[in-house]
């Protein structure tokens, strides 16, 4: 197979048109079909960085050398095929003498010279153009991959129109199809109610002073499914700091954002779990090593006792410190019953069930002190609670109202019940005696803590009331003015 150059292989125009295309970093090559015969331009060497001559110029040197073996298929077919009278154009690779491999685009052409068979073909270097664009779709790929699998999206508002362009993934979060038009006011109005002020204080601020934001919201599908999304917005701003566009990401939080808000309640119930507990072994080391520190005194006076009477007396003692050392020890065993009841099961109750039984067991002192019981349980009727917990609950509350009653004055006690929300809270009023809050604020829920100069106050009921409703996630407060009356907010849930 030879070779010819130059004027030899080209007519004078079109040397001259093949000087012009060696300069393009691009060459030609005509190869006949019937004898194998190939030419190569000057340009054809030079793209691949020889001189003239410097490598065999045939067929199987370049199927064998220079085309890079996968592609080799792709380029035989172009001369190969039954359609070779057409222009065929495709992306090779070619072996340079010192950069490797690089992308050539190969354009192919079938013609008839005076009845011999030939192909004209040309070689063009477009690596830098080919290796930019897998990169770039490599990129695309991996930031659609890496934005799938965190589920992130993107969004643009123009402030000029004020409409919102959102991305396919942003569809997807929204459950609608992504041919879906929504308009902004549209597309916050998917946020749950709680939220949407925010949301559009956050937009305005972005607007106005051109305020980023990164937001946690709770947000609703179109299908109704309810999750938490994280929306983030950076102002884009012209030459006159005028915010004209908003971009940011919309993000899928709804697993992170939920096993986040757990642990914080477990960390939350550990805490006050811990503070219980250290509680209950303070109370645990100062009653009964008070009780102790008594009877040892007592026995210690017993034995050294001579005469009859002295003895008797000091049983006596003794027997008023065994008694109350019982009921210490049967008040822990309460306080303790409401840490090993908090797995039981809960039911579903209603309130005015719960508080007829309680004024059933109360009867008696309900009619000696003529005391008048209301309720209003029409705005939640019923709670999912545990039974023992809110029949306590509400027989401490009512015990202590008839107790502290106010002696010139009719006992009065309203309940009433309320839901907010997902929280049910229960109100506990009376007219009783009151509670000097700036005097014994602090203390009106501690264990053995008594404002009253009552010969059967114990200062034990608030104490378990407290710890039953905190035991469950509630709270309880008190409102109370002395001679007036009290009021306890609970919420049970």
């Amino acid at each position: 197979m030879g070779i010819e150059l130059g004027n030899n292989f080209y007519s004078d125009d079109a040397a001259h048109l093949a000087q012009i295309i060696d300069q393009i970093n691009a060459g030609i090559w005509e190869f006949n079909i019937s004898t194998k015969d190939v030419k190569w331009s000057d340009g054809f060497y030079t793209i691949l960085g020889y001189k003239p001559g410097e490598i065999e110029c045939s067929y199987n040197f370049f199927l064998e050398n220079l085309i890079y073996h996968h592609d080799r298929p792709l380029f035989l077919k172009t001369i190969n095929s039954r359609n070779g009278d057409n222009i065929a154009v495709v992306q090779i690779r070619l072996l340079t003498k010192s950069s490797g491999y690089q992308w050539f685009e190969s354009t192919t052409k079938k013609w008839d010279d005076k009845g011999v068979a030939k192909f004209t073909g040309s070689f063009i270097n477009i690596n830098q153009a080919k290796i930019a664009g897998l990169r770039s779709a490599q990129s695309d790929f991996f930031f659609n991959e890496t934005g799938a699998i965190a589920k992130v999206s993107g969004f643009e508002v123009d402030v000029a129109s004020m409409k919102i362009n959102l991305s396919k993934e942003a569809f997807d979060i929204y459950e609608l199809n992504d041919q879906a038009k929504l308009t902004i006011e549209e597309a916050i109005s998917f946020f749950e109610p709680q939220y949407r002020p925010l949301l559009n204080e956050a937009i305005d601020n972005a607007i106005k002073f051109c305020k980023p934001f990164d937001m946690e919201l709770l947000f609703r599908s179109a299908k109704s499914n309810v999750i938490w999304v994280r929306a983030k917005g950076i102002p884009i701003i012209d030459d006159y700091a005028q915010c004209i566009k908003i971009r940011g990401i919309f993000q899928d939080i709804d697993s992170i954002k939920r096993k986040g808000l757990a642990l914080q309640n477990s960390i939350n119930q550990l805490n006050d779990q811990n503070k219980r507990l250290q509680n209950f072994a303070y109370i645990v080391s100062h009653n009964l090593r008070s009780h102790t520190g008594n009877l040892r005194f007592m026995v210690n006076l017993f034995e050294e006792s001579d005469s009859e009477d002295e003895r008797t007396e000091v049983f006596a003692h003794i027997k008023s410190i065994s008694n109350s050392l019982t009921t210490t020890i049967e008040h822990l065993n309460e306080i303790v019953k409401i840490h090993t009841e908090i797995d039981k099961e809960k039911q579903v109750l209603e309130f005015e069930d719960v508080l007829k039984m309680v004024m059933g067991a109360l009867q008696s002192n309900i009619e000696s002190t003529n005391a008048k019981i209301e309720y209003d349980f029409t705005k939640c009727p019923a709670i999912n609670y545990i039974p023992a917990y809110l029949e306590s609950i509400l027989q401490n509350l009512l015990t202590n109202a008839l107790k502290y009653r106010h002696p010139d004055r009719r006992p009065e006690v309203m309940v009433r019940t309320v839901k907010d929300h997902s929280h049910v809270y229960m109100t506990f009023e009376d007219n009783g005696v009151g509670i000097d809050l700036e005097r014994y604020g602090d203390k009106v829920f501690g264990m053995y803590k008594t404002f009253h100069q009552n010969s059967d106050a114990k200062g034990i009921g608030l104490f378990i009331t407290r710890n039953q409703v905190e035991s469950l996630g509630g709270s309880i407060k008190v409102d109370s003015t002395v001679n007036v009356g009290t009021k306890f907010t609970i919420r049970l849930v």
